[in-house]
């Protein structure tokens, strides 16, 4: 049994993805990080970032008792590893998988995050920040195009963990002000994903769990973006 600690964010759904896939039993333990749960000591300890998502293995395989982890790529490997999926086994093929899940990790999740922060939530608009977020954004988009002609998947014939922790980070393309009609080969995958039944059921996973308003609280601000290391460690 997998026990996964989840909001339906981008990264939160990449797991659901997986799990779906994979057919793997798991339960969700919602983790409202508008309302601060995050913090809370219990999952702290599962988690010391104060990020889902999060998992513990009640059933690893070294049969050592519960197994946490935490950060969202990790977390992807650690179950391709454990069902033998989604991650080829041949060194070259799971390079590959690896530098596209990297390159999601640190580079298409928090430009297209920092997109997101300064194009919805600042309470200030920066026309810099938003230029230089959504260029980035397009930037990325367009690497994702060119290593996507001729391929069916990201990693090459077979569906992997890197399309998992990508696809969820195009979801909200609009918001993101991009065109998918833009890049050919992206529209075509995006599509592709979309259409699988377990990412259909992955998202379905999420919905009445977050706020339905597009508006943000003022304590829903200071929650999510006004932490320190001082008021973290204290929580």
């Amino acid at each position: 049994m997998i026990e996964l600690y989840y909001w339906p964010t981008p990264n939160g759904h990449k797991i659901t993805m997986f799990l779906e896939e994979a057919g793997l039993e798991y339960r969700i333990t919602p983790v409202n990080i508008g309302a601060g749960e995050q913090f809370k000591p219990e999952f702290l300890r599962i988690s010391p970032n104060n990020r889902m998502p999060a998992i513990v293995d009640h059933a690893p395989a070294d049969h050592r008792g519960p197994l946490s982890v935490f950060e969202s790529g990790a977390i992807l490997v650690y179950l391709a590893d454990k069902c033998g999926r989604f991650l080829p086994a041949g060194a070259r093929e799971r390079a590959q998988t690896l530098e596209w899940l990297y390159w999601q990790v640190g580079g298409l999740g928090p430009m297209a995050g920092q997109n997101h922060h300064f194009n919805r939530y600042a309470p200030e608009k920066i026309p810099y920040a938003i230029e230089r977020y959504v260029k980035e954004t397009n930037r990325l988009y367009g690497v994702l195009d060119r290593r996507l002609e001729g391929r069916p998947f990201v990693a090459g014939e077979h569906y992997s963990v890197a399309d998992m922790a990508i696809y969820p980070w195009i979801v909200p393309w609009e918001l993101q002000q991009q065109r998918l009609t833009d890049f050919p080969n992206l529209k075509r995958w995006f599509e592709a994903v979309a259409a699988r039944p377990a990412t259909v059921r992955a998202y379905a996973r999420g919905e009445g769990l977050r706020n339905p308003s597009s508006t943000m609280s003022e304590a829903e601000r200071k929650v999510l973006f006004g932490q320190t290391a001082a008021n973290t460690g204290a929580r």
